[in-house]
């Protein structure tokens, strides 16, 4: 017998907020009860695990130990910049002049999330390279 993944959850003072701007980062749906409001809220991933946003009364104090990374379907750039106009925040960027590397953003309460190389930028990488 094994366990499997229901959702993963992250604590926030905004369930509702937090989770509203992940939808936006996904394109997945707020959950069909959820509300403002709502200290429980959840953005429904089609293939996975719930994002559960769980609402708590305590500052987010340190650096995350989970955090999510995200392979765009656009080029990472465009999608840095898409996050950024959505709230989130640059933490470091790792990005390195031969194309590989990422860039670490932070969502609107200050948790970090990475932002990877599209599989578009990996096949163009390897295209570049090959003889």
């Amino acid at each position: 017998m094994v366990s499997v993944v229901q959702n993963l959850a992250i604590d926030c003072a905004d369930a509702y907020g937090l989770a509203s701007f992940w939808s936006e980062v996904t394109g997945c749906p707020l959950g069909a009860e959820d509300g403002p409001g709502d200290r429980e809220t959840q953005v429904m991933l089609p293939d996975g695990p719930v994002l559960y946003f769980n609402q708590v009364p305590e500052p987010k104090t340190v650096k995350n130990r989970v955090h999510l990374c995200l392979r765009p379907e656009t080029s990472r750039e465009e999608e840095v910049a898409r996050l950024l106009g959505l709230g989130a925040a640059l933490v470091a960027d790792h990005r390195n002049p031969d194309g590989s590397g990422w860039v670490i953003l932070a969502d609107p309460e200050g948790n970090e999330f990475c932002v990877l190389r599209s599989a578009a930028d990996r096949a163009a990488d390897r295209a570049a390279t090959s003889p």
